[in-house]
């Protein structure tokens, strides 16, 4: 077997750390925080404080000095325990990343500290009310004036911007040779005059809320821009393949919170004599294959992982929307023989299955939908024609 099948004992070591953490907290102080509509700062803060959150990050700027993988097994392990996180999805994953691989030194120093050690926090805005899955359709556009940057346009199901310092927006640049539109990045603070967000109601037990964007001729100066305005793609992509390997290890989580709570269950509950119910077989290969697609998704991501960290963008494209895909696949069908199992009991607050029948709904719909990873490799994997 390959050594690259089999995790560090650094990796493990980080696993059962990050474990204890989350068990301190634990399902219970995740979803009173959920339903009150409050942010999960305690453990926000604690998880920073050691060095959890930017354990990907440079360490020149406070970071681990680690990868992906790294920050994949903290949110896999945080979920695990009945806490995802996710912001860590965005904050350093998404924005830390982009900004660590093509941010000034400026805009590094200013900005990477705190998202590694979790006293800021960044928003990332891409998807727009008429775009949808198309993000080669966005509309929200950034003008040149003197020597300032002019932010319009409108955004839709970004996560925590009322509590982020900063949304990392994905606009378009005018090409004045060519006319043609091409995406460019840019870091605009909550406070900016013209930026304006409004809650949208969800069904999602999280701590972390959805919000409309408004940009209504935002001002900017020239160092907001993240990176070349003519290499728009790729920095934006260096932000999704993170982007779905951390979905993947959000989906995971759950997962595996839920059929731990299932398996836990069916070892001790007795309906038909002295066996529980977990003796079986219509209860107990449900539950195994469950385990084995959770295991199947959980390799993938690693692989996705070990691809990006690696510098291979284009192979880890490909492994991370497969991640993605496995993951959200596995963890809805988990999820819902988790509630089968308990029965009744499965659709209580005591037990918390019924709140992860929504967030793991999350992983087929976002950051791209499950029919538009099938085309990515329907198109680039197997090669056949573009169906769209």
């Amino acid at each position: 077997m390959s050594a690259a099948l089999i995790e560090s004992p650094e990796h493990q070591a980080l696993r059962r750390a990050v474990a204890d953490l989350g068990r301190k907290f634990g399902p219970a102080y995740f979803q009173a925080k959920a339903r009150a509509g409050e942010a999960t700062e305690e453990l926000w803060a604690e998880a920073g404080k050691l060095g959890y959150l930017g354990v990907n990050l440079p360490v020149e700027y406070g970071g681990g000095g680690a990868g992906m993988a790294e920050l994949a097994i903290v949110l896999e392990e945080l979920g695990t325990a009945g806490c995802p996180l996710l912001m860590m999805i965005v904050s350093p994953a998404i924005c830390g990343t982009v900004i660590a691989r093509f941010g000034t030194e400026e805009q590094k120093r200013r900005w990477l500290p705190g998202l590694a050690d979790g006293t800021r926090r960044m928003a990332f805005g891409i998807t727009e009310p008429d775009a949808g899955s198309n993000s080669h359709k966005i509309t929200t556009v950034a003008r040149r004036e003197g020597e300032e940057w002019v932010l319009a346009g409108r955004k839709v199901f970004i996560s925590g911007v009322d509590r982020a310092d900063a949304t990392l927006f994905v606009a378009r640049t005018q090409d004045a040779a060519t006319g043609k539109l091409k995406p460019a990045l840019f870091v605009v603070p909550r406070e900016t005059p013209g930026f304006e967000y409004r809650p949208i109601p969800m069904e999602l037990l999280t701590a972390e809320r959805q919000f409309q964007v408004f940009l209504d001729d935002v001002r900017l100066p020239a160092e907001a821009l993240v990176g070349d305005e003519n290499a728009g793609l790729l920095q934006l992509f260096a932000g999704l393949n993170p982007e779905r390997i951390m979905t993947a290890a959000f989906s995971l989580g759950m997962a595996r919170q839920a059929l731990a709570t299932a398996v836990e269950y069916a070892k001790t509950r007795t309906v038909w004599g002295d066996s529980p119910i977990g003796a079986h077989q219509g209860l107990a290969h449900p539950l195994a294959q469950c385990a084995i697609e959770v295991e199947l998704a959980r390799l993938m991501t690693q692989k996705a992982a070990a691809l990006y960290d690696a510098g291979d963008d284009i192979g880890a494209g490909e492994a991370a929307n497969m991640a993605k895909y496995a993951a959200g696949e596995a963890a809805c069908r988990s999820v819902d023989q988790a509630v089968q199992t308990l029965g009744g009991n499965g659709l209580t607050q005591e037990y918390g299955l019924a709140a992860l029948l929504t967030a793991t709904r999350v992983g087929r719909v976002a950051p791209v939908s499950r029919e538009m990873v099938l085309n990515y490799v329907a198109q680039h994997t197997l090669g056949l024609p573009k169906s769209y």
